[in-house]
This record gives C-alpha cells, structure tokens and sequence, in this order.
C-alpha cells in the first residue's frame, strides 16, 4: 500500500493519531512524533468557538513550529460556523488539514444532534461537509470522522460515506462501533470493509479505526478490510512509543517491542515536562495525573507509591517518586493486545426530540460554542 495523499503532504505510514480531548494536545502530539510518524490530529475545536473568538478555543489551536501537517478537527452542527472557522483556518493559516468530527457518542453532543447523532440528517451534513470543502478552496484539504450509526437501527455510515465523497472530502475515516456502543463491545471491522467497497470508483480513501491495540492489529485490519489507513486512539494511551512499532510494521521492519518499567518512566517525565513547557508546572502536574496509569498499567507497582503518583504536584515531586519505582521490569505481556482507557457500557444515545421520526433536514441548537472537553468519537 502507498502513502496518504493530504492534499500537497503525503502521509506514510499511513497511521493517524485520533483527536481525543484533553489528550492529543501539543505536548502530547510532540511526544507520539519524537517515537514515530504518520498524522497526529490536535484535540476537537469547536468551530462556533473559534469563529466568534473565544479565547480557548483559540488557545487549543496551537502546534510545534516543526509540526508537519498541522491537522485541526473542527466540531460543530451549523454550516455557516463551520464552513467559517474554516475559512478563519485558510485566511489565518492556523493548520495544514481540517477534519469534522461527525463521530462524538457525548451525550452532551448527540443531544444537539452533533457527533455521531448529525449524519441521520442527510441534507444537514451535505451542508457541513460541502460548506466545509468550499470554504477550504482547495488550499486545505478536508476530511471526516465518523460511526458505523446512531446505534444498530440506524446505521449511517454508507450514506455519509457517498456524501462526504460526492462533497469532495480528501478521506473518509470510520470508527466501526456505533454511538450507542460508546466505546464498549468490539469493533465491527466489517463495517470498514462495507464502506471501502461502497466508496470503490470514488477514489476517496478510506480509513479504518477500533480496536487497534497492537502494530499486529493495524496490519490485520488493512489486510481483511482492504482500508487505506488506520485510525490509533486509545491503544496510544500511555504507550507513545506505539507510533514507532507501527512505522517499523508498515515498513515491514522488525518489532522494537515495548520498553521496560524504567524507561516508561523516563517517557513519563518527558510527557510532564513538554506539557510544563505549554501549560506551566501546577496545570501539567494536574493534568499528567490521568496518564499516569495509562502508563505503569500492568506494572508491579505498590498501590501507595500509585497513589501518590496520582497525587503529585510538581515535577520536582514528580522525579522523587519515579525514583522510588526500584529495579527494571519487563514490558507486562498482560497488558498487550488489550483495551486501553475507558470503554464505557453501550447505551441509549440521547437526541433532539423527534430526531429519529425521519432523515430529512434539521436546524441544530449551535448555541454551545464551549464543548471543547469532549471525545474525538
């Protein structure tokens, strides 16, 4: 298989990191790229947020001068924020590569329709997607992310795929779960493989994302979908070295496997100190606390030094406590080829009223421009 075209970028390995909020932010997309390459996209924006100036939002748009495309994901349920932030992105040249989240199971998404909710509403997402593509003038190249449906009943993937294609999308990425999954249950990888021989002739790729723990995963999925890439999200948590063992399987060189417990720990502070670097010592200290399981999960380490870990208030605090993590250990075998992060339990999706009663066009509530903490889908 060949490299990603990105508009004037080609992408190889054909890897992409998902958006995930409060995740994949600077320091963190610094981290995963020091390990390997492919695209690593910045956490969800919304659009209504970015054009209406909201200090946050504008705050998140925010990439290493080396960084190389600089993908954005925009959020949003109205054509005229969107296909704005969009041309605010062009004008002010703030990325490389927008993508459109259609894929968020939040409920504090779907409930406005946005997310995964919106591509029920055909004419809608036509709207957003083609808006988007326009407003972009071929200086940016625009894609999609989005679920197999709103839940088993409703499956939207085929039909939001021929759209976003006819629209002139630069790919179409699919997470093979519906928003009624969440995160939990398997991924159905057969849904990918529906949607490449549905967009064939198109000339659209497609991408394919769930349950891709391990560079094994990556390689079984293009084999048995026929995708043209893979999407990574939670398999990276706590593991951005991943991004290395998937450049060496694309590139059909041997495995460099995991680190031991030491060095886990070396990438760990790494982490905390690029995030000092953006964010200041109190707020990456805060912040680096939810990936600090992520990163020893497996390991034999105490409860009460895992505890203080997830306590520790200075990098200073930080470096004591790493220290205290003793001789090396292997990288677990238990903790390979297995979820990672929370999955959630499947639910009911919440919607607008009525939302299901037909596909056809909406007006969606787009009064919330500060949904910025929220999944990448």
């Amino acid at each position: 298989m060949g490299a990603l075209a990105l508009g004037t970028h080609q992408v190889w390995p054909p890897v992409v990191l998902a958006p995930m909020a409060g995740i994949t932010n600077r320091a963190f997309r610094r981290l995963c790229r020091e390990h390997g390459a492919g695209l690593y996209v910045n956490e969800m924006v919304t659009a209504r947020g970015l054009v209406e100036g909201d200090k946050t939002s504008r705050a998140m748009v925010s990439f290493d001068v080396d960084e190389s495309p600089r993908s954005l994901q925009l959020y949003g349920t109205d054509a005229a924020s969107i296909a704005g932030a969009v041309a605010l992105v062009v004008r002010e040249n703030l990325a490389d590569h927008i993508d459109l989240n259609f894929g968020c199971p939040v409920p504090k998404v779907t409930r406005k329709g946005g997310g995964a909710a919106l591509p029920w509403k055909r004419a809608l997402f036509a709207r957003i997607v083609g808006g988007a593509v326009v407003a972009a003038d071929g200086a940016v190249p625009v894609t999609i992310k989005m679920r197999i449906g709103i839940d088993d009943e409703h499956p939207t993937h085929l039909e939001a795929g021929r759209i976003a294609a006819a629209e002139g999308v630069a790919w179409v990425a699919l997470h093979a779960r519906t928003a009624a999954q969440h995160y939990a249950g398997n991924a159905d990888w057969s849904a990918i493989t529906e949607l490449k021989a549905h967009l064939a002739g198109t000339g659209v790729p497609v991408l394919g994302n769930g349950d891709i723990w391990e560079p094994a995963d990556a390689l079984r999925m293009v084999a048995e979908t026929g995708c043209d890439g893979v999407v990574v999200g939670r398999g990276c948590l706590g593991r951005p070295w991943l991004f290395g063992n998937l450049a060496a399987a694309f590139d059909g060189r041997p495995d460099p496997g995991n680190p031991g417990l030491l060095q886990v720990a070396a990438t760990l502070r790494r982490h905390a100190e690029l995030m000092t670097d953006d964010l200041g010592e109190f707020k990456a200290c805060q912040e680096i606390r939810k990936h600090i399981a992520w990163y020893l999960k497996g390991f034999a380490v105490g409860s009460e030094l895992r505890q203080a870990l997830g306590l520790v208030g200075s990098l200073a605090e930080l470096n004591l406590l790493l220290s205290a993590l003793g001789s090396d250990q292997a990288f677990p075998t238990a903790s390979l080829g297995v979820p990672r992060g929370r999955a959630g339990s499947p639910r009911k999706v919440a919607l607008p009223d009525g939302w299901l009663n037909d596909a056809g066009d909406a007006v969606v509530d787009d009064e919330d421009a500060g949904l910025a903490a929220l999944s990448g889908g």
